[in-house]
């Protein structure tokens, strides 16, 4: 898979800041192992259901019993990353109380498809929902699911016997998973609003099926239309920059303490997108010629497939079946210009006889 092709303007908004705040949506260990996880805020307390009020029992309806209530809420949904090959693909919700979505996010604190805002302003709006005692803080929940660049590829990577699971159904179980998750939670939902992937009618459809006593909206371009959607954005798109940074950090530490060369004079990957030149450069020159790169790659996408099969890489032919259990790594590495000399030995030497032949 390829992503759409970016102008200068457009990869300077996807590339993390320099000092990309790092929400507590980092986990570090999975990251750094390429495990894929999900994330909760805690739930504002005044979203969460207080026995304010009585109504009758279903099985005594005479009796009053206490009924929780909570104050009804939208919730957005939206992700980042679904392009680049380097990093994680991250899907976010955002929720708060109906009547606050747009004083709250669109006039006072000004929230945008995260496309659209610098990735200082994107920071500087995640830590601010992140401080304790600010309006955002106390008002709003968020969780994002982080969909690593390891599973994704090996998801896309099945074997033809297996069910496939491509980028989509991966995105719509993300998405539904981080949902019920707020609803668990003891959040009122009552309406969600979702950024498509695909037509919008059929993805509405499909959420429908799965939330059918909600209100559900799906739309195009709906990170620009509802505020809920562009904080769910921003979430989305600050996890995965601070996400990055881990990665490549880490990867710049491993180098050094094994000696070798590191960055200096060199320019990062970039935003990850592979129609970021430095991201490509980065790939070309970190490039294993047995195992490509860490698990901040996605190697089912075309970028990482052609790199390995023209620049170097080295071709692995493995058996269907696997017999023979005192096979070596090694007698899989196919070396297409040995296999013609081996051949004319054979013949001219003569064929090996086993103890057999004794």
């Amino acid at each position: 898979m390829e992503d759409t092709p970016m102008d200068d303007g457009t990869v300077a908004l996807e590339t993390p800041a320099d000092n990309v705040f790092v929400p507590p949506s980092i986990h570090h260990a999975a990251t750094l192992s390429g495990e894929t996880y999900t994330h909760f805020s805690a739930v504002p307390p005044s979203l969460l259901p207080e026995p304010n009020t009585t109504s009758p029992s279903p099985s005594n309806p005479s009796s009053n019993q206490p009924s929780p209530t909570s104050p009804p809420c939208v919730l957005g949904v939206d992700e980042a990353g679904r392009g680049p090959v380097l990093g994680p693909m991250v899907y976010g919700v955002f929720y708060l109380p109906v009547e606050l979505s747009d004083p709250l996010l669109k006039q006072t604190h000004h929230f945008d498809d995260s496309k659209v805002l610098t990735p200082a302003v994107r920071s500087h709006l995640m830590q601010s929902l992140c401080t304790p005692s600010t309006d955002l803080f106390d008002s709003c929940g968020w969780a994002v699911s982080c969909l690593s660049a390891r599973d994704i590829g090996a998801n896309m990577l099945r074997p033809a016997t297996s069910a496939a699971y491509n980028l989509n159904a991966q995105a719509f179980d993300a998405t539904v998973e981080l949902i019920k998750g707020v609803f668990a939670r003891g959040v009122n939902i009552a309406e969600i609003y979702v950024d498509t992937v695909g037509p919008p009618a059929t993805y509405q459809a499909k959420l429908a099926r799965v939330f059918p006593t909600t209100k559900i909206t799906v739309a195009k371009k709906a990170d620009s239309l509802y505020p809920c959607v562009s904080a769910a954005s921003v979430c989305a798109k600050v996890t995965r920059d601070a996400a990055l940074e881990v990665l490549y950090e880490a990867r710049a530490a491993g180098d050094a303490a094994r000696g070798e060369e590191g960055e200096d004079g060199q320019e990062s990957w970039g935003s990850g997108y592979p129609s970021d030149a430095r991201c490509v450069s980065w790939l070309r020159r970190n490039m294993h010629p047995v195992f490509g790169w860490g698990p901040e790659c996605r190697f089912s996408w075309g970028t990482a497939k052609d790199m390995l099969e023209t620049k170097g890489g080295v071709k692995v032919e493995w058996p269907v079946e696997e017999d023979d259990e005192n096979s070596r790594l090694t007698d899989y590495f196919a070396d297409s210009s040995k296999e013609k000399d081996a051949d004319e030995l054979g013949s001219w030497f003569g064929t090996p006889a086993g103890l057999e032949a004794f």
